[in-house]
């Protein structure tokens, strides 16, 4: 537990903007001590946790590594539910860049980021990667699971959220397909740094994401618009890698059997 909390305190505390000094003057101690936490050669008092997950602005669960999902955080997760599979079990034309340009002739570890209900991942597999995912929603989760025991493939999949999950484990291709949005514009470079440096030389980071545009309205799902991207940010993550791919493209939807349109920025980079 030490060292999760040591990891955490920095973390939060950086993500806060705080020095470790303005943090140490808020609790009335010496930064000497801020320091020590955070390198793991001592613990807080107890008296200490309440005030810092009030100046860190997280629960002393999620402070000490225990991180509770009593609550619903996705929006799909109630259509997740359903016998039927809310986004169909065709995988997203974005798999067969992966296919096209690091296709499974020798053994690869690939991860899918927000896997849902497992369309992706499952795809994958099928084609012979060796596959992690991961998704937020408890409901995804299990249809995952149930659509790679269907066609007998395994597949590591399990439940994270994207703000706190990161990397410590190397993997050949990360991909992800319409969830980076919910990345908030302050955690980009942390989670996009973590990303990359536990990616594989000539690894691929297969990504796509909503971008705004004023000329198109908000769509009915109760997305997090303040969430989205701009155009060209995705492609600033990657100024040190080899980019095939990076375009833009508006299209038409009615998932939510609205009529309405996205306009979406897509990368495929790679690290050389």
């Amino acid at each position: 537990m030490k060292d999760e909390l040591a990891k955490n305190l920095s973390r939060y505390r950086k993500e806060k903007g705080l020095t470790q000094e303005e943090l140490a003057k808020m609790l009335g101690l010496t930064f000497q001590a801020v320091s020590k936490w955070e390198t793991a050669q001592t613990l807080p008092d107890i008296t200490q946790l309440p005030k810092l997950s009030q100046i860190l602005d997280i629960s002393i669960d999620k402070l000490l590594g225990y991180i509770s999902y009593d609550r619903q955080i996705s929006i799909y997760e109630e259509e997740y539910k359903t016998q039927e599979y809310y986004w169909g079990i065709v995988p997203s034309k974005m798999c067969l860049s992966v296919l096209e340009l690091l296709p499974p002739s020798s053994h690869l570890k690939l991860l899918d980021i927000g896997c849902g209900e497992g369309k992706d991942a499952v795809f994958f597999a099928r084609n012979g990667y060796d596959v992690t995912a991961f998704d937020i929603s408890d409901a995804g989760i299990e249809k995952t699971k149930r659509l790679a025991d269907k066609v007998g493939v395994p597949i590591k999949v399990f439940k994270a959220d994207i703000l706190d999950f990161r990397l410590d484990t190397r993997f050949d291709i990360i991909f992800s397909s319409g969830v980076l949005h919910y990345i908030k514009p302050n955690l980009r470079n942390d989670i996009f740094c973590n990303y990359k440096q536990f990616t594989n030389i000539n690894g691929l980071h297969v990504f796509n994401v909503f971008v705004s545009k004023p000329f198109i309205e908000p769509a009915p799902e109760k997305e997090p618009t303040s969430c989205k991207w701009i155009s060209g940010e995705l492609l600033s993550h990657y100024h040190d890698w080899l980019i095939n791919e990076c375009s833009e493209v508006i299209f038409d939807c009615d998932s939510s059997g609205i009529p309405h349109k996205h306009a979406m920025n897509k990368i495929i980079a790679q690290k050389v």
